[in-house]
């Protein structure tokens, strides 16, 4: 125990910086994502045919195939087009393209869980089409969606430890240069994995409280996170 104590504060700096990085990503991914999903949402739940069918094909997609695969076509595949981007750039387009496709999901239950009769609830007042997914329907069906949505922070922010792979500088490349400089990969490992779960527990607390701040009254037991 006293060396891995020892090991874990040689190494602390390294570790915060990782973590910083680690957030980052998350963040940035996370907010990619959602922009693009709550697009595919509507395109899928309210767009024209063809439309839905884009929307779709790019949801089978990006589920279908590993996120690695995403990675590295993103990164060592668009240079042969003439596209070369950084690791940071890389890491940002792979998760944000790859979050979007299950944030999309979410959302778009969400907003079929509403129900026609608000469209047209809004309809009969005066309001277009847009203006009634705007200022009713969305609303409700982003507040709806939290609970089962805020699997996706915590998925993703777990997720960027494959972008050590490009040589970014997340918390699990850290957990990798202590490994080598120690040769006691266990124990650079675990402390890590420590990190990591500081980082969740937090997460989840603070996605906890956003969803008793946002919940609506009388779906509380069809909301409810398992």
């Amino acid at each position: 125990m006293a060396e891995w104590l020892g090991l874990f504060q040689r190494f602390l700096k390294d570790f915060i910086l990782g973590a910083g990085t680690t957030l980052e990503l998350t963040a940035v991914g996370l907010l990619m994502g959602f922009l693009l999903g709550l697009g595919l949402a509507l395109a899928k739940t309210f767009g024209p045919k063809w439309l839905r069918a884009i929307a779709t094909g790019y949801i089978e997609l990006f589920r279908g195939t590993p996120l690695l695969v995403q990675l590295f076509l993103i990164y060592y595949g668009l240079p042969s087009l003439g596209i070369t981007l950084s690791q940071t750039l890389s890491a940002y387009l792979a998760l944000g393209l790859n979050s979007a496709a299950y944030q999309a999901e979410y959302l778009r239950g969400a907003i079929q869980a509403i129900g026609n009769s608000q469209m047209m609830a809004g309809r009969s007042i005066g309001l277009s089409r847009w203006q009634t997914i705007q200022h009713v329907i969305l609303p409700q069906a982003l507040r709806l969606a939290l609970p089962s949505w805020s699997n996706e922070p915590i998925s993703l922010l777990k997720t960027t430890a494959i972008v050590f792979l490009i040589a970014v500088q997340d918390l699990m490349a850290k957990a990798k240069r202590a490994a080598t400089i120690t040769y006691n990969p266990i124990g650079s490992y675990l402390a890590v994995a420590v990190v990591y779960l500081v980082l969740v527990f937090a997460l989840d607390a603070l996605l906890k409280w956003a969803e008793r701040k946002t919940k609506i009254p009388g779906f509380e037991i069809n909301t409810k996170r398992v």
